[in-house]
């Protein structure tokens, strides 16, 4: 996978988006960065094999798929 979105991130873990968006920005998710670009406007990098790291290696294949965690 390239790429993951937030909206895929968080369905993966069961946590909403803004849920996502917030452990980013506060540094405490250990699978991706915020970056603060202006105002209060944010840039988000999921890095693929950190967050497979994270939610394991079935989950991470069933997101993939497009199955629900």
């Amino acid at each position: 996978m390239k790429y993951i979105t937030i909206g895929q991130a968080a369905n993966a873990i069961g946590k909403s988006q803004q849920f996502v968006r917030v452990a980013l920005q506060k540094g405490v998710a250990p699978f991706g960065i915020a970056v603060k670009v202006s105002g209060d406007k944010y840039d988000y990098h999921i890095s693929p094999k950190l967050f497979c790291e994270y939610i394991g290696d079935e989950a991470y294949a069933k997101m993939q798929l497009g199955l629900e965690p």
